[in-house]
């Protein structure tokens, strides 16, 4: 048996069930409204960004839920992947940051090597990137 052989259906499962868990993660932060999205959006004050907190909580909470979505499915993948690992970068930042130690951060630099990776090896032919041409270099 080829290495590659079940490579397509490797990246299929593990866009559905990472994306699939992101969705899981981001909807309760998209429908917890502003208040939610103020919360969320302070972590970008650990990157130097201390204005518009609910702007950028409801971007994570859209990156989350709809790049999620995006990743499981392989749609505007690479788009939506860039997305999601920026989320992650930064909730890395603000873990480390408030002294949450690396085994705090660990959910989010795990997810953000898992993105980077993707973001290099892409969606696999089981994509809807792949069925509508976008996949193609």
């Amino acid at each position: 048996m080829s290495r590659v052989k079940h490579l397509d259906l490797g990246l299929l499962i593990l866009r559905v069930g990472l994306g699939g868990m992101f969705v899981a993660h981001g909807w309760p932060k998209l429908a917890g409204g502003a208040a939610k999205w103020e919360k969320l959006g302070a972590a970008m004050a650990h990157l130097g960004l201390d204005f518009w907190p609910t702007f950028w909580g409801f971007m994570a909470a859209i990156s989350e839920t709809f790049g999620g979505l995006l990743f499981a499915v392989g749609f505007l993948f690479r788009p939506a992947t860039a997305m999601l690992l920026g989320t992650m970068l930064v909730a890395t930042t603000m873990h480390l940051r408030t002294g949450d130690g690396i085994m705090g951060a660990s959910h989010a630099i795990e997810a953000g090597i898992v993105f980077a990776a993707m973001l290099l090896v892409g969606p696999g032919k089981f994509a809807l990137d792949e069925k509508l041409g976008f996949g193609r270099r």
